[in-house]
């Protein structure tokens, strides 16, 4: 199965301490038996609503591909980092997983059809 994971970490991490923090959770996937596919640290961000009395947090994205029981564990992991603010885990069907293939790739990625 194909997972997309979006991690917003405290803002007040350094910028090693960021890098450590995406290394791990990477690390928790291919331990268990998954792959990271793509990873994109998307940086400090501007929240849409305070968290924890933070208005800035710090972005990651994963795409990886695992079997199912890996999420639960990966849970359990996002809720005992107190650097996490808040996580979310979403399974990718195909088309999406052809979206962000074609968008990493520059490719635009809304195929639009073209009339002679």
């Amino acid at each position: 199965m194909n997972y997309e994971l979006m991690v917003i970490f405290t803002p007040v991490l350094s910028e090693d301490d960021y890098k450590a923090a995406q290394k791990k959770f990477a690390d928790i996937i291919k331990d268990n038996g998954g792959d990271v596919t793509h990873e994109n640290p998307w940086g400090l961000r501007s929240l849409a609503y305070p968290i924890r009395k933070k208005t800035t947090g710090m972005y990651l994205v994963l795409e990886y591909s695992a079997p199912s029981d890996l999420n639960e564990k990966l849970k359990i992991q996002l809720n005992r980092d107190e650097n996490v603010l808040r996580h979310m885990v979403t399974a990718l069907d195909k088309y999406a997983v052809e979206y962000n293939g074609r968008k990493k790739h520059g490719v635009n990625a809304d195929p639009k059809t073209t009339e002679a």
